[in-house]
């Protein structure tokens, strides 16, 4: 394995984030969340009609118990209607109100699900550089808990501030014209725990973030510890593998803390004006009664305004209190969103190439020309990679473990850019083709075999979802892997475990080589093929792999020369170089590093 792999996912302690701060991060704005409103303009125009007539609704009910309270007599019998007025209106805003409700719950599902498909459209396409710098887990924890948390900005954000500025600006007309000196009392007290309240909006945000960013972390580390469960288990480290991720849980904790004290500090203020509000109402309102320069009827009507006034400015603070939640969830959405995907930038890279080029030999499929690659971490993984590999040939890499061997067939995959020289296949740059078209010409089993989470058959289907059941039946007894199916009930549709743990390494291997076989791929790239396999099996993968020529050409990575000496070239790698290449034969009087390794496995 070259020494640049690591595990992705690490365990930092809880005071510092695991999840790296892209250059390109900035604060979200409600802009940023409006493209995810398209194709929903009706359900929120019927949501914004609904609370009009809500609002209009609950704004008529003082008007009517005033007239109930003052305005009429019982011969007229007025009061039995109005109560019927009243309960008519009452009944309608709770059902406008409920429509309100259910059309931005709606809405707000609708636009979760554009957000997510951006996001895990998003996730699936960055290159391959950012899943080797960030926690797996962080990236779970963004696609789930973070785009749910934006729901928000629709069902309790934007259309609740909207609703609450109707509802105020029509409650302070009503209220001047019922008593303008209480009024001015009223604003008094209100600006002054709004302005408070908008003041802490900023830290709420900040602190929420913070918050999301532990939990991420937190959800690293439990990705951590199950993926690597049988490892812990087995080296008796569960109770420190425990305490590393209460730690992290623990990170979580103090920064939730945090935002409920900043919350715990605003509902008292909130709290307190409210309160401040109807005693002073009250109490003014009263003296003016007593000395009849104000109706009794005015003053009820006046404190019912006041509620109507009150409640919009707390629902309006409470708003904003969530959407500094919510922005700071689509942040992190958009921490992701924005990244460039893996072909951003091809086409200007492109631009600059040859069509085509001259190859070292006419027959070559692909060429590794002067290469040198150093992965984003600053490790040099090759200094000087040259070679060609002859259509229709079975190719093989050997050299010291962290030689840069599996890096080679990375590049390949244009899994990343080359720092300079060139890699050609059939004398084209391969950074001036399609990625899609460069791997479809590849089939790629990895050191790990990793297989996907779900069926035998979906595993084989990766990429080709049209193979019959037939196909895949033919591929798993070319490797030897029938019998697994024919020993489950379920067949082709048994169930391999997340990661494949449910399968040996072996048969995870087998099924990747199945796989490959299925394809129409034209070079096979195999990074040690054969390393969890038994002798038998492995003569089995070994005749199948000299049966791929001359129709297709190979090119191997491998640890044990026992299994690549027939090849019709071995290359040798040593520190990031190619320092050697030709037959079993002629490296061992060649290559001096080729005939240790070759003393060493007894094959030489």
């Amino acid at each position: 394995m070259d020494s640049h792999r690591k595990k992705v996912i690490t365990l930092e302690p809880a005071t510092e984030l695991e999840t790296p701060v892209d250059a390109k991060t900035r604060r979200a704005k409600l802009r940023d969340f409006v493209p995810y409103l398209g194709g929903h303009h009706l359900a929120l125009l019927s949501a914004i009609v609904a609370s009009l007539a809500a609002t209009g609704l609950a704004i008529v009910q003082p008007i009517v118990v005033k007239n109930l309270i003052g305005g009429t007599t019982v011969e007229q019998g007025a009061p039995v209607i109005l109560i019927w007025i009243l309960v008519a209106i009452t009944i309608g805003e709770a059902l406008f109100s409920a429509a309100r409700s259910y059309l931005l719950q709606r809405t707000g599902e609708a636009a979760v699900l554009g957000l997510r498909r951006s996001l895990i459209g998003r996730l699936l396409r960055l290159p391959i550089t950012e899943y080797d710098q960030r926690a797996l887990g962080d990236l779970l924890s963004r696609a789930g808990t973070d785009s749910a948390m934006v729901r928000s900005l629709v069902t309790s954000g934007i259309f609740d501030l909207g609703a609450a500025a109707i509802m105020f600006v029509a409650s302070l007309l009503l209220m001047v014209s019922l008593d303008s000196t209480l009024l001015l009392l009223v604003l008094a007290t209100v600006t002054v725990g709004t302005v408070s309240v908008l003041a802490m909006a900023r830290l709420i945000r900040v602190a929420s973030l913070d918050v999301q960013n532990r939990v991420g972390d937190m959800s690293a580390s439990v990705l951590r510890s199950l993926s690597a469960i049988r490892t812990i288990r087995a080296a008796g480290a569960t109770a420190d593998e425990s305490e590393r991720v209460i730690i992290s849980a623990t990170a979580a904790y103090g920064a939730g803390v945090n935002v409920a004290k900043l919350e715990a500090f605003i509902r008292p203020i909130i709290s307190l004006f409210i309160q401040g509000s109807i005693v002073v109402v009250l109490a003014i309102g009263g003296v003016r009664v007593a000395s009849g320069t104000l109706e009794l009827a005015s003053l009820v009507a006046f404190v019912l305004y006041l509620s109507l006034l009150i409640q919009p400015i707390s629902q309006g603070l409470g708003a904003v209190s969530q959407m500094q939640v919510a922005l700071a969830a689509l942040q992190r959405v958009n921490d992701i969103v924005f990244l460039d995907e893996e072909d951003a930038g091809d086409a200007a890279i492109s631009r600059n190439l040859p069509l085509r080029v001259p190859t070292a030999q006419s027959e070559a499929l692909i060429e590794f020309r002067s290469v040198r690659f150093a992965y984003a971490s600053g490790t040099q993984a090759l200094q000087d990679v040259s070679f060609s590999i002859i259509k229709g040939t079975r190719n093989a890499i050997v050299g010291p473990s962290g030689a840069g061997k599996s890096t080679i067939l990375a590049l390949a995959e244009r899994f990343y850019e080359i720092d300079s020289g060139a890699i050609l296949y059939s004398g084209n740059d391969i950074r001036s083709m399609p990625r899609a078209s460069v791997r479809s010409n590849l089939g790629y089993v990895e050191q790990e075999a990793t297989s996907v989470s779900g069926t035998i058959a979906d595993n084989l289907r990766l990429g080709n979802p049209n193979l019959s059941d037939l196909e895949l039946m033919g591929a798993l007894d070319a490797v030897g892997l029938d019998d697994v199916v024919h020993r489950s009930s379920e067949g082709l549709q048994s169930r391999v475990g997340d990661d494949g743990v449910m399968l040996s390494g072996g048969q995870r291997q087998r099924l990747a080589w199945a796989r490959v076989l299925l394809g129409n791929a034209e070079l096979l790239l195999l990074d040690e093929p054969t390393s969890s396999v038994d002798a038998v099996t492995e003569e089995i993968l070994q005749n199948l792999l000299a049966s791929q020529t001359p129709s297709r050409t190979v090119l191997v990575v491998a640890h044990r020369l026992s299994t690549v000496v027939n090849s019709d070239q071995i290359i040798v790698v040593e520190d990031g170089r190619t320092t050697a290449s030709g037959t079993h034969d002629e490296l061992l009087l060649s290559s001096e590093i080729y005939r240790e390794l070759a003393v060493r496995q007894l094959v030489a």
